[in-house]
């Protein structure tokens, strides 16, 4: 089992400075993804899951409110298992995760 660690990234590209902004408690999910805003910037949050094919399984948008740090991704039940890619997009900041669905 991973544990959960308190990682912020901040690094260079193309002279940019990149910052995560988010992480999850752990890359395996069952039915429920919980996302962790470490930096948050803008009230906007859009998260996509892509499956290994790169196709869209599920979206989510939502405005957070400001000063909470987690958004709750419910309903991913209907998911099959197997390994997906996250999206995440907070203004014109965007990162991706890899994650494991399982039983």
């Amino acid at each position: 089992m991973v544990k959960d660690k308190a990682v912020f990234y901040d690094f260079k590209h193309q002279n940019q400075a990149i910052t995560m902004f988010a992480k999850v408690k752990s890359p395996v999910f069952i039915d429920v993804l919980t996302l962790e805003l470490v930096a948050p910037i803008c009230s906007r949050l859009r998260a996509i899951l892509r499956d290994e094919k790169g196709a869209e399984c599920s979206r989510l948008e939502a405005n957070v409110p400001n000063g909470d740090q987690t958004v709750t991704w419910k309903g991913l039940n209907d998911l099959p298992y197997g390994v997906y890619t996250l999206e995440l997009s907070q203004g014109e900041d965007e990162q991706k995760m890899r994650l494991v669905k399982r039983v």
